[in-house]
């Protein structure tokens, strides 16, 4: 860990040129006395760092200091750099070591060819937390102490103890064996198994967790690509699925489509509209994607959505009252 630290502390001197005791103690999420020792141990290794004093002092590394990092190319670092920009590792709470890493892309660099990649991940923006709606993406928070617990029983192939709080239930402890993690739309999940059933527990929810030292019963290989799609296709399949016959404006078809388990029966009304047969999770999921449309849609079926519907409506013409 300190070797690791060591060498994200040479990369930010090389990358900045000079930086104060404080800003690398918060590059490097440690104390400034941590910085001073780390400074000691790297001038004791032969690593020319020296200190300048004053008001805008701090530390700096002779000029023409050059550390070995090679093999790759303009185009590998980056694809590497904007792959970094996304926010896996912190759902998988890697952020620092992303951070590091990708220090040390850039570093890997010709000098002449850093410039270019920075400005070019600039111009590259990869699932920004807001859509062209301005709907923001809810984030969740993941303690980092929770999270590294569960990554590496996941890695060692031990079984896994966990405090979880189902939906609607209270949380309680649960001894599983973990099988990968995967991040969806900025959610974290664990896949594991639990006494042989199938299981997918959200890392929200995830109160506590405890590596056991016993080993997890699991396959040697996975593909968790795989995994993944079954346990989603199962997920859709399951429950008390609903099937809504509507009446739908053609510009708006992508999107009730996109939101539903699956299109039954398509076809077009003497007036242009889309008359659509279409499944939803649950009575919940298809209020919601039809409410979306506003009147752009006409439930025709079943009569329990319609009038919900129209309450929903009703409540917010009661809200604003009868205008003057």
């Amino acid at each position: 860990m300190r070797a690791d630290r060591l060498v994200s502390l040479v990369l930010l001197l090389r990358r900045h040129g000079r930086l104060s005791a404080a800003a690398l103690a918060r590059e490097l999420e440690v104390s400034t006395r941590t910085v001073l020792r780390d400074i000691e141990a790297l001038s004791t290794a032969g690593v020319p760092v020296y200190a300048e004093r004053g008001r805008h002092g701090g530390f700096a590394l002779l000029p023409g200091f050059q550390t070995e990092l090679t093999g790759l190319n303009h185009d590998e670092a980056l694809a590497l750099l904007v792959a970094g920009s996304r926010r896996g590792g912190q759902t998988f709470g890697l952020g620092a070591a992303l951070a590091s890493a990708m220090r040390k892309v850039v570093d890997a660099l010709p000098e002449g060819q850093r410039s270019t990649a920075a400005g070019a991940v600039q111009r590259l923006l990869i699932e920004p937390e807001a859509d062209l709606l301005a709907r923001r993406l809810v984030i969740e928070e993941v303690p980092d102490a929770i999270v590294a617990e569960v990554r590496r029983a996941v890695f060692a192939g031990h079984r896994l103890r966990i405090h979880y709080a189902a939906v609607d239930q209270p949380p309680k402890w649960r001894t599983v064996d973990p099988i990968g993690l995967v991040t969806a739309r900025d959610h974290g999940y664990l896949l594991a198994t639990r006494s042989g059933a199938n299981r997918t527990y959200r890392l929200s929810r995830i109160s506590a967790a405890e590596e056991l030292a016993e080993p997890a019963q699991r396959p040697d290989r996975v593909d968790l690509d795989r995994v993944w799609q079954d346990r989603s296709t199962r997920f859709r399949t399951d429950g008390d699925q609903v099937t809504v016959l509507a009446r739908v404006n053609p510009a708006r078809r992508a999107e009730l489509v996109g939101t539903a388990l699956a299109v039954l029966a398509e076809e077009s009304d003497a007036d242009g509209q889309l008359r659509l047969e279409v499944t939803f999770q649950d009575s919940r999921h298809a209020e919601w994607a039809l409410w979306q449309l506003g009147t752009n849609a006409e439930v025709l079926t079943p009569q329990w959505l319609r009038t919900a519907l129209y309450d929903r409506a009703a409540a917010i013409v009661a809200s604003y009252g009868v205008p003057s």
